[in-house]
């Protein structure tokens, strides 16, 4: 006969770490991450790799919660790495890591569907506060950062962009653009429920229906698109 052991009243079963994939061609920048991210008991580094072919091999062997993705790099960069991977019906979150500052691999790299970016010269508080923040479902940049994005990056293209977003919000109805809004905030959805007087049910139906309509993924996605609209 079986024992059942019963944690004790109060007692609750420790969460499972976050799982991270590193890659980056760079293996000095790779072991670099992977001696910080050990120190951390919330996260596990579970697969490496040096391009975005071997990006998509770990992430089928090992289902990555988040991949620390750089952005250039041979064979398959990140930028098209990170359409692949979000493209998936369950897939992993992901931060796209650049040497450079701001440029238009950054932005498009965050349209595909990355949930942020971090400078390879980022401090260390700051790229373990961006993989929990990843990790559970919110962008890791602020709104000032994403309109600072969007400002500086393709700025000749700016009014196209801006008609093309417009376009895409228009598919939703004025209570799902006023959430979508609230998301480009990055509000979380008690935040959203709590300003737009709403139930949480109702939000988290509301933001259902924006990734559908707007044929996105993250929120971090949403965010670009309503800064390109223009509505923040």
């Amino acid at each position: 006969m079986a024992v059942v052991t019963k944690e004790p009243p109060g007692t609750t079963a420790p969460a499972r770490p976050i799982r991270i994939a590193l890659v980056d061609d760079d293996p000095m920048v790779r072991a670099a991450l992977r001696l910080l991210l050990g120190g951390s008991p919330d996260m596990e580094v579970v697969a490496e790799a040096a391009d975005g072919i071997e990006a998509e091999a770990i992430t089928d062997a090992h289902r990555p919660d988040v991949l620390l993705m750089d952005i250039r790099m041979p064979r398959r960069d990140g930028l098209e790495a990170t359409r692949r991977l979000r493209a998936r019906v369950r897939p992993p979150a992901i931060i796209v890591l650049t040497a450079f500052h701001i440029d238009e691999y950054v932005l498009n790299a965050l349209r595909a569907g990355a949930s942020g970016f971090l400078l390879k010269e980022s401090p260390p508080a700051q790229i373990l506060a961006a993989i929990r923040s990843v990790a559970a479902g919110a962008p890791s940049m602020s709104p000032e950062v994403i309109r600072s994005l969007v400002d500086q990056v393709g700025s000749s293209t700016v009014h196209e962009r801006r008609k093309l977003a417009l376009i895409e919000v228009a598919k939703l109805t004025e209570r799902e653009r006023d959430v979508a809004v609230a998301m480009g905030r990055c509000w979380s959805n008690a935040t959203i429920a709590e300003k737009l007087g709403l139930e949480l049910t109702t939000v988290k139906k509301y933001t259902s229906n924006v990734f559908r309509k707007l044929s996105l993924n993250n929120r971090g996605q949403v965010a670009v698109l309503v800064h390109d609209a223009r509505l923040l």
